[in-house]
């Protein structure tokens, strides 16, 4: 199937080719871990734990890379500011933002590496910038030269000009042009480590290169660098440069940004006070509802969680429940064993939807096609098993797909026999009775 997703270099949709056959190299940018990750740290994890399942489910094998900044100046005053180290400060929030990931139905990418576990590796990376005349070294920092890039700012569409025309230079800066940036920092506090230039650490936006580098050997070259809008400029723009004097390369054939989340119409931000952690949020409404609202809206535009689409979100997912819940009773009373080991149908639009820059909406409407389709099903007087499952089947890969986790009751033999006597009694008229194990199956959740 052809598979075509919007570049943010390019600006183009473009047809997705793997640089390897049937294999998908993918790197997303990850949090700073100083503090609870809030909503909207959750949108990429979402959006490319989707695009993951979505590469798997037809046919490629996939290395999805997500990193922890665990060491930054926010980490280093946090920890100073509780009087704990910054280890204790960064495990604790790495803790808390893989709970919500999971929370969310999202799974762990393949590596999650931390920038502490590759500092030998970025004091090399700088040293071989410094070589390459690409990088300087100043009073033991050491600084990217943006003037040996070309075409520096094509993936933010910022020009250089406007950029030095808008630069706040400061007295006896140290950097040559107000555009160059930090590779390696010298120790002020908190965390340091030697290097050829004193002790240190390093700069943000070298972080990433490196891990990519390491990680996807030769060339640090990969199909995906995905991750907020946000991070275009200057992270994603900062990391092509150093890649284009390292490699002779932009990192990525594809550049993946996924738009922010509004709150109430508003953009989330600390100075409006709308701010809300994930945990609070999933809490609340459930993690499946969370996902929901993410996912309902394309990946390149704004997510609006109102109490409208929260609304919205939470009767879609009990959409889902019921008829899921409903058919895996249905099957285990007609004694077929659930998961199901059949063929899977109706599924190509469904694929075809994902496969066109990842429209999640019309995949969706094809779910609700299907579930539609289940419905009426249920409701034939001669029930067909063999549709039952087909339908079931389709319903169950789908869910998987978009990472929406439905749970069900295992029936065993008691449980069966509580339904049948549940049935019976509802046959008979025997209100009473029936209403009586009613509320014990409800009890159970197998109703």
């Amino acid at each position: 199937m052809e598979i075509k997703f919007y570049n943010s270099l390019t600006k183009k949709i473009e047809r997705f080719v793997p640089l390897r056959p049937n294999k998908v190299s993918m790197y997303v940018c990850g949090p700073t871990v100083y503090n609870y990750p809030h909503i909207g740290n959750m949108r990429p994890v979402v959006v490319f734990d989707t695009l993951r399942r979505f590469f798997e489910y037809v046919g490629y094998e996939v290395t999805y890379v997500s990193n922890f900044t665990d060491v930054d100046d926010k980490i280093i005053q946090k920890a100073m500011d509780e009087h704990k180290s910054e280890k204790e400060i960064t495990e604790f929030f790495i803790a808390q933002f893989e709970e919500s990931v999971h929370r969310l139905g999202s799974r762990d990418p393949n590596l999650t590496p931390k920038v502490t576990e590759y500092i030998p590796q970025i004091v090399a990376y700088v040293e071989n910038l410094v070589k390459k005349d690409a990088a300087y070294v100043k009073n033991g920092n050491v600084y990217f030269r943006v003037n040996k890039i070309a075409d520096y700012g094509q993936l933010s569409g910022i020009s250089v000009d406007d950029l030095l025309s808008g630069a706040r230079v400061e007295l006896n800066d140290e950097k040559e042009s107000p555009l160059d940036f930090a590779l390696w920092k010298k120790a002020k506090d908190g965390l340091s480590w030697d290097s050829p230039w004193g002790k240190g650490r390093p700069g943000w936006h070298t972080e990433c290169c490196v891990m990519v580098d390491t990680i996807f050997p030769p060339d640090g070259k990969i199909d995906i660098h995905g991750g907020g809008y946000d991070l275009k400029f200057p992270h994603h723009e900062n990391e092509i440069a150093q890649s284009e004097a390292q490699h002779h390369n932009k990192i990525a054939n594809f550049w993946l940004h996924n738009n922010f989340i509004n709150i109430n119409d508003e953009k989330m931000s600390k100075s409006i006070g709308n701010v809300i952690y994930a945990k609070d949020l999933i809490e609340e409404i459930g993690g499946n509802v969370v996902r929901m609202v993410i996912l309902s809206t394309h990946y390149r535009a704004p997510v609006n969680f109102t109490k409208e689409t929260i609304e919205s979100a939470q009767k879609e997912i009990q959409k889902l429940e019921n008829v899921y819940r409903q058919i895996t009773l249905v099957l285990q009373m007609n004694d077929v064993e659930i998961p199901l080991l059949g063929k899977v149908q109706n599924m190509e639009k469904f694929l075809t939807a994902l496969g066109d820059d990842l429209n999640i909406s019309n995949a969706l409407m094809e779910l609700f096609e299907i579930v539609k389709k289940a419905n009426q099903i249920l409701r034939e007087k001669e029930l067909e098993i063999e549709k039952l499952k087909e339908v079931f089947q389709t319903i169950d890969d789908m869910l998987s797909i978009l990472g929406i986790n439905i749970e069900y009751v295992k029936l065993n033999k008691t449980d069966k026999k509580l339904y049948e006597d549940y049935i019976e009694a509802k046959k008979n008229k025997n209100f009473f009775h029936s209403d009586e194990l009613r509320s014990q199956l409800i009890k159970k959740g197998i109703i």
